[in-house]
């Protein structure tokens, strides 16, 4: 492997960099959907919605408090502004959540465009250096004119399996970026609508004449 990375040339450093990187970014990712998986409870959720639905808001306090579910913070977010604009906290709230989300997923992008650049960048490198060989050289020393052209296949390779080996991770984040994203947008309008309902119970009341 160290032979094979001799022979690629300088591009191979910025390459091994970009792996490193790449690979850095994917482990913290991964950790970060699994801790999202582990405080993720539906059957909370399904239990908050109910209990604002009977109006009771201590429970809801008391369910909710210390939770790192991230759809439970938006709709805690709705709760307390209900009597205000509870949709727009709740957009606001699930914006701050998908920043978390999307966090370094730039960094991947870069890393799945640049490293097949790099290569591309040594494969030029790797055939302008066989044709000096050949002119210095000419055709009686073919060892050295192969020299640069496997330089030129070393380092295109190299930046191609980078790419092709982050790509598959980074489209897995993003899926499960759009699954978050729809799971809350679903359970934010099950709370607009039952805010509205209780909104319009209350209209009602104060609108019914005295007995």
């Amino acid at each position: 492997m160290l032979n094979f990375f001799i022979k690629g040339g300088p591009v191979m450093y910025p390459l091994l960099l970009c792996s490193l990187i790449a690979l850095t970014v994917i482990i913290e990712r991964a950790f970060f959907w699994i801790r999202v998986d582990i405080h993720r409870s539906l059957p909370l959720v399904e239990e908050v919605l109910e209990l604002f639905r009977q109006g009771d808001l201590e429970a809801i306090r008391l369910k909710t408090a210390g939770s790192r579910n991230r759809i439970i913070r938006i709709l805690v977010t709705g709760i307390l502004h209900r009597e205000y604009n509870a949709a727009k906290a709740m957009e606001a709230a699930a914006v701050e959540e998908l920043k978390g989300m999307r966090r370094f997923m730039g960094v991947m992008d870069t890393m799945i465009t640049v490293a097949p650049l790099f290569g591309i960048f040594g494969t030029v490198l790797g055939i302008i250096s066989s044709f000096e060989m050949l002119g210095s050289a000419g055709i009686e020393n073919p060892l050295a004119v192969t020299s640069g052209i496997a330089q030129a296949l070393i380092t295109t390779a190299a930046g191609l399996a980078i790419a092709i080996l982050t790509i598959f991770p980074y489209n897995f984040f993003n899926n499960k970026i759009e699954n978050a994203l729809m799971t809350m947008e679903t359970y934010a309008t099950q709370l607009e609508v039952l805010n509205d309902k209780h909104r319009q119970s209350l209209n009602r009341r104060e609108e019914a004449p005295p007995a």
